[in-house]
């Protein structure tokens, strides 16, 4: 069914305010894009929400990507190799998800929101080697923990940013500043691995898609003056946006098992 005037309206909305989120916070905001599409937007298939905000993301990560590679914070070698090796772990993590039933998908779902949550609460070191380069060494420890990472994405239908980035620095020892850039490779392709895995099967909406990906742009732009003005209190914010993630995280496990 297509989605009407109103559904797109809050998507586009929902988009807006993720956007600004990630903007403000970094990674872990657009977890909240399947609730959003869920029980604001009102789509009804667990399945097609979770393809659709997966296309979504895809879309944001790779604008965020361009933004970072301009600045020249991409470790290209590292975040290839992890990238490539999750690559096909986020195409078999999405083919399982399909045959989960969508309430109890939506669970596990809610597990995944609540360990986003966690790991946005615990706090993060910045030291590391910025000068770090690929080698064999790397290279061996790269990719099974990108195919890991790429697994949980593509079952759970995340990013996977709040793993990816941790992954990365344990892996290469890259400062945070460069795993968090780097990272928006992987949370790029794994989420459209994810959203054709999805699609398909027909279980993307097209038109949503495309609401969340304008609203999302404008509130990455509406976002960046804010972050800015946040500056002084991001620990705190920071710490008050993990909350109300795990808030989510409990209201969609409540619904899954209600």
């Amino acid at each position: 069914m297509s989605p009407d005037l109103i559904q797109l309206l809050l998507a586009a909305v929902g988009g807006a305010v993720i956007g600004l989120l990630l903007s403000v916070f970094g990674g872990g905001g657009s977890v909240l894009a399947t609730p959003l599409l869920l029980y604001i937007v009102g789509v009804t298939d667990p399945h097609i929400a979770i393809g659709t905000s997966a296309a979504a993301v895809a879309v944001n990560a790779a604008t965020g990507l361009a933004v970072q590679a301009r600045a020249g914070k991409v470790k290209w070698p590292c975040a290839t190799v992890f990238a490539v090796a999750g690559l096909s772990g986020a195409l078999i993590g999405a083919h399982f998800a399909k045959l989960v039933d969508g309430q109890r998908l939506l669970f596990w779902f809610a597990i995944a929101m609540a360990a986003v949550a966690v790991s946005m609460l615990l706090p993060r070191k910045s030291e590391g080697d910025p000068g770090v380069h690929i080698t064999p060494a790397l290279i061996a420890k790269l990719t099974p923990v990108g195919f890991g990472t790429g697994l949980a994405a593509g079952f759970f239908g995340i990013g996977g940013g709040f793993l990816i980035a941790p992954g990365l620095m344990a892996a290469t020892g890259m400062t945070l500043a460069n795993a968090a850039a780097s990272s928006l490779l992987s949370v790029t392709l794994f989420g459209g691995a994810t959203s054709v895995s999805y699609a398909s099967s027909g279980l993307v909406s097209w038109p949503l898609f495309g609401a969340m990906v304008v609203g999302g742009a404008v509130g990455a732009v509406a976002g960046a003056p804010v972050a800015k003005a946040l500056a002084a209190h991001a620990v705190l914010m920071r710490r008050l946006f993990a909350v109300m993630v795990l808030a989510v995280a409990g209201y969609v496990a409540w619904r899954a098992l209600g």
